[in-house]
């Protein structure tokens, strides 16, 4: 059991775009992929810009004691001690760096008993053993809001760590049962793992910080003890016997050391994987009735695969499409064949060009969107699509807009080209002429030349 080699990304390239046309930049192969999801616009952080950066170590609220991030436990002591400072729920704040210096710039401003409530112990004893301590909680509507922004920062920061890992191709590991060596995706080494040793710790694609996770468990491997029962043996034959043995070959989902890998765990404030499953959704649901006369259905607008322009309908929306930018759908899809998945791939990956500045046709990027669309109009580049192995490729399965409606509308069925094929526009598929003899044997004009000519 050899020790993972886990790697980053590696130094990408960057060129110039000499030559190009004005805004354009030429970008290669190797730069970085943006997000997929399109960047949202949240509320500044509540600390200022200070709270965008801190330091590696956590200062005291109050004094000028700091602290390692991963010894909170130690500062969350010495300020109860020192200070009488109790902050409620600390398991609930995302962010705790971020929080403490927001709450640590707050307390100069105005006093503590602004914001805390004030506990008094030893309230029946004489006055000089009385004592107050300051507790910190959400109940305060500024708390509350803190914590909810801090948990919004943490799991956009969180989604782009993990589109980074699934776009990352530069991974290297190692095996921790076979000593096999893999490069690329990390997805190659996870399912290799839980293919061939039956050891699974769930989707690549739900996974985030792998490579840390994955110097933790081998870690684990290398002190001898077993990843799911948690104990220790004396040499590693005996480990790898139990963990066969047993079935031991899985991690132990009680152990909280392994929640900040997953993310499902920062979905929500203050709930753990377990309690997201485990909710109930008939509470969602309310009371049944089953009268549905009062039911409207509201029409959803479908978004331009170029531009910002919103149709009710599908039909319009691809007639806007082929008018202003003469981008037909319909044909696309007749020509190429494609499936539904294939249909969904080639959407989202035009989605993801248009946002990114980029034309697919010449690989040219630009500064603005609309410097883009008149680029494309006048080369006449929306229907230069690139090869298809370019698009249909696997993470194009994931949306680019998460509320794309133009997804929800895709069709496999070929009734949709109805419309076409009133147009003309129907695709001809010509017989193979590589085997003349067999194709004249088979044809039916030998029946009509014998049912004409009996005598023959």
């Amino acid at each position: 059991m050899a020790a993972p080699v886990t790697r980053g990304a590696a130094t990408r390239g960057q060129e110039d775009g000499d030559g190009n046309p004005s805004g354009a930049a030429v970008v290669s192969s190797e730069d970085s992929k943006d997000c997929i999801l399109e960047p949202l616009s949240l509320p500044g952080s509540p600390g200022g810009p200070t709270t965008a950066e801190g330091p590696s170590r956590v200062p005291c609220i109050f004094c000028e004691e700091h602290v390692p991030v991963a010894e909170q436990d130690q500062l969350l002591k010495h300020m109860i001690i020192e200070h009488k400072m109790v902050i409620a729920d600390v398991r609930l704040v995302a962010d705790f760096q971020r929080y403490v210096l927001y709450w640590r710039k707050r307390f100069t401003e105005q006093p503590i008993t602004d914001f805390c409530s004030v506990i008094r112990i030893n309230s029946t004893a004489p006055l000089e053993e009385q004592d107050n301590y300051f507790l910190l909680c959400d109940v305060l509507p500024e708390d509350r809001v803190l914590r909810e922004e801090l948990q919004k920062q943490k799991l956009k920061e969180i989604l782009e760590q993990q589109q980074q890992e699934r776009n990352d191709n530069s991974f290297r590991g190692i095996c921790m049962f076979c000593n096999a060596e893999f490069l690329g995706n990390r997805s190659v080494l996870l399912n290799h793992m839980a293919r061939e040793h039956a050891f699974n710790i769930g989707l690549p694609d739900n996974i985030v910080n792998c490579n840390e996770f994955l110097c933790i468990l081998q870690k684990k491997l290398d002190n001898l003890q077993c990843l799911y029962c948690e104990k220790t043996f004396r040499d590693k034959s005996t480990l790898k016997d139990h963990m066969r043995k047993k079935q031991h070959r899985k991690i132990n989902p009680k152990n909280r050391e392994y929640d900040r890998f997953y993310v499902i765990n920062y979905l929500e404030l203050g709930k753990s994987w377990e309690e997201v499953q485990s909710e109930d959704d008939r509470e969602l649901l309310g009371p049944q009735d089953d009268d549905w006369s009062d039911w409207k259905e509201h029409p959803a607008s479908a978004v331009c695969l170029f531009c910002e322009k919103q149709a009710e309908t599908i039909e319009k929306l691809r007639a806007h499409m082929e008018d202003a930018h003469e981008f037909n759908l319909l044909k696309v899809k007749s020509e190429l064949g494609l499936n539904f998945y294939q249909q969904v791939k080639l959407v989202n990956f035009i989605r993801r060009q248009i946002h990114q500045c980029r034309c697919y046709g010449c690989h040219v990027r630009f500064k603005s969107k609309a410097d883009l669309r008149t680029h494309m109009a006048e080369a006449k580049h929306t229907s230069l699509l690139p090869e298809m192995k370019t698009w249909d490729q696997p993470e194009y399965y994931f949306p680019t807009y998460e509320n794309d409606t133009l997804l929800c509308t895709l069709s496999d069925s070929e009734s949709d080209l109805t419309a076409q094929e009133h147009n003309g526009n129907v695709t001809v598929i010509g017989e193979d002429t590589s085997k003349l003899r067999a194709l004249k044997q088979s044809s039916i004009l030998n029946q009509v030349r014998l049912h004409r000519c009996p005598e023959n």
